[in-house]
C-alpha cells in the first residue's frame, strides 16, 4: 500500500471524532505564543471546519488530485493575506502527528513518516508562495 493510502485511511480513522480538531488546535496553539495570538479573534468553530477541509485537500494532493486547492491555501496564507510565516507549518505538521497519534489506533512511527512524506510538497507549495 502507498504511503499516500496509508495516510487516507489514517485520516479516515481520526477525522470523523470532533474533537479531534479542538485537540489539533490545543496542540497547534501550545507551539508557541505566536500561533495563539493568531487565533485571538477566530470563530474555532468555523476554524475547525476549514480544517478538516484543508488536511483532506493535502491528503487528496499526496493521492494524485491537482493542486489547485493547494495552490489556493497557499494563496490565503500568502504574506499578502492572512500573512503566515512558512517557519510555523512544522510546528503545524508536528501539532498534527500528535493528535493523530491520539485518535488513530494504527498509529506508528513508520505511519507518521508516511504522513510527513506525504504531505511534505504540498507543504513546501504552500510555504514557497509567501
Amino acid at each position: 500500500m502507498s504511503d499516500a493510502d496509508r495516510v487516507f485511511q489514517s485520516y479516515g480513522r481520526s477525522c470523523n471524532n470532533p474533537a479531534f480538531y479542538e485537540d489539533f488546535y490545543n496542540n497547534f496553539m501550545q507551539k508557541s505564543p505566536e500561533i495563539r495570538a493568531m487565533f485571538v479573534n477566530t470563530n474555532m468553530e468555523a476554524q475547525r471546519a476549514l480544517l478538516r477541509g484543508g488536511i483532506m485537500w493535502l491528503v487528496m494532493h499526496a493521492r494524485g488530485l491537482p493542486d489547485t486547492k493547494i495552490r489556493a491555501l497557499g494563496e490565503s496564507h500568502s504574506r499578502d493575506k492572512m500573512n503566515i510565516n512558512p517557519m510555523y507549518y512544522g510546528m503545524w505538521v508536528d501539532a498534527l502527528m500528535e493528535t493523530l497519534q491520539k485518535y488513530d489506533t494504527e498509529f506508528s512511527a513508520d505511519l507518521e513518516q508516511c504522513w510527513r512524506r506525504s504531505l511534505r510538497p504540498a507543504i513546501e507549495m504552500i510555504q514557497s508562495m509567501y
